[in-house]
């Protein structure tokens, strides 16, 4: 008997590992596809799609297309959250990854102004919309295949930072990729047809994960709520009708983090570019390295949460973050080579000191049962407060105020919210993990079918 249950320890062990690793390969895949986008949005696509407005007017309008892929994540994650929790994680994330990949693809085809005039801008914004209502609905699942497993309860903040490992590992990936085909093609070619180039390679991706992903096994969270008739009917329903304030302070806790994040790597290339006439090879570089290093930072802060608690740290980040965003820009400015890699790698590890624990910290607030939904919705609200539109109010900021010092201030206010949201979101730690399923039994008798039982997620 006891040989038995090892077997299965080391079965379910075994399974985990490649749950997580499935997490990381088809998170790092999607946001290659999202990151592509926004890289080749700050540079070219603006002269491309809307060449008749001026240079500032013509980023704006490519930032726009960039901002509405943000503006339809909350509906993704409503739309593949209720799939989610209602008919498993692996099915609905091997949808999100298809349907991100080939939105991607569809963007490298899309003809630019000269060929089709104002429809190339449509499309795009489209396609945009495709882009983000998949990736609105990737990262709660990838985050609950990564963590519902007994084997890691211990190392949950751990587990968990690997879906946001999957981040950096994508944009690492697509500057490589635009690097590459930028420094081994003229301007003018890379202008015409080599923007295209990284769009089209997502198809060798999408192959990649849809494998990987298909031979993932359920979660024994999900099992458990099928086994014990526990799945709910309307899970996003319910996540906002009792967890509405969870919901709320995940969008808050998020809103630093978020916006630095695309600041950090987006609104940096079209400043660096367009302000300080920093070359567009030497930004890719830079940030090419702060990616290498976001790959310790992203994990080793997952495996300190462990050890000192999520909200701990989490407040750690955001302080550190608001403070860091006034001296980051002025290193930026000192036009000194050294100093700007330093800015650029420094701004990525502090905003990792809030992302690594993100996941662990967000998904424990959820019952199993709501956790897809609710851990979605919140984490991807901030993309409409926060993420979406920091490029384009920074832009903004930037050039009303003429100063980078309104940025900076920009970011702290956004640090601050997120500090005092993590100091009223619950730190379950150390709480058991899956304790809403067991509560839900009770709640609701095997023998009563799921679709007329009542609730059973229980009350806060």
């Amino acid at each position: 008997m006891s040989v038995a249950r090892n077997e299965i320890d080391i079965d379910t062990q075994r399974h985990a590992r490649r749950a997580v690793i499935a997490s990381t390969v088809g998170s790092m895949i999607e946001w290659y596809d999202f990151y592509i986008y926004g890289l080749v949005a700050a540079t070219v696509l603006g002269k491309l799609f809307f060449p008749q407005a001026d240079p500032y007017s013509a980023t704006l309008l490519s930032l726009s297309t960039f901002f509405v892929g943000f503006a339809i994540r909350p509906i993704g994650a409503a739309f593949f959250g209720h799939f989610g929790d209602r008919i498993g994680r692996k099915g609905t994330l091997v949808a999100t990854l298809l349907l991100m990949g080939a939105s991607t693809v569809l963007v490298g085809l899309v003809p630019t102004y000269d060929k089709i005039g104002i429809w190339g801008a449509v499309a795009l914004t489209i396609l945009r919309l495709l882009q983000g209502f998949g990736v609105g609905g990737e990262w709660g699942g990838a985050v609950a295949v990564a963590t519902e497993w007994k084997s890691l309860d211990k190392k949950r903040g751990f587990a968990g930072s690997w879906p946001q490992f999957g981040s950096p590992l994508g944009l690492l990936l697509a500057l490589l990729v635009l690097s590459t085909v930028s420094h081994w093609s003229t301007t003018e070619w890379f202008e015409t047809i080599g923007w295209r180039i990284p769009f089209l390679f997502s198809i060798v991706l999408i192959g990649v994960g849809f494998y990987i992903r298909v031979g993932v096994h359920e979660t024994p969270a999900y099992k458990d709520m099928e086994r014990k008739r526990t799945i709910e009917k309307a899970p996003v329903s319910v996540a906002i009708r009792k967890y509405w304030p969870e919901i709320l302070l995940v969008c808050g806790v998020r809103s630093g983090q978020h916006a630095a994040f695309y600041l950090f790597s987006t609104f940096v290339l079209s400043y660096g570019v367009g302000t300080l006439h920093i070359s567009r090879d030497f930004l890719f570089n830079a940030l090419l390295l702060a990616c290498a290093v976001s790959l310790i930072s992203v994990p080793t802060f997952g495996y300190l949460s462990d050890i000192i608690g999520r909200r701990s740290l989490y407040i750690i980040g955001a302080v550190t973050l608001g403070i860091f965003v006034f001296p980051y820009y002025a290193m930026l400015n000192s036009g000194n080579s050294a100093i700007i890699v330093l800015a650029i790698v420094l701004s990525i590890v502090v905003h990792d000191i809030s992302y690594g624990p993100q996941p662990a910290f967000i998904a424990e607030a959820f019952p199993p049962e709501v956790r897809y939904s609710g851990s979605s919705l919140g984490y991807q609200l901030s993309s409409i407060t926060a993420g979406g539109p920091a490029p384009l109010i920074a832009t903004y900021l930037f050039h009303e105020y003429g100063t980078i010092l309104a940025v900076s201030v920009y970011l702290a206010v956004l640090a601050s919210i997120a500090a005092i949201c993590a100091i009223f979101l619950p730190d379950s730690y150390r709480h058991n993990y899956n304790a809403a399923v067991v509560a839900s039994q009770a709640a609701a008798p095997m023998e009563v079918d799921v679709a007329v039982s009542p609730s059973p997620v229980p009350t806060r």
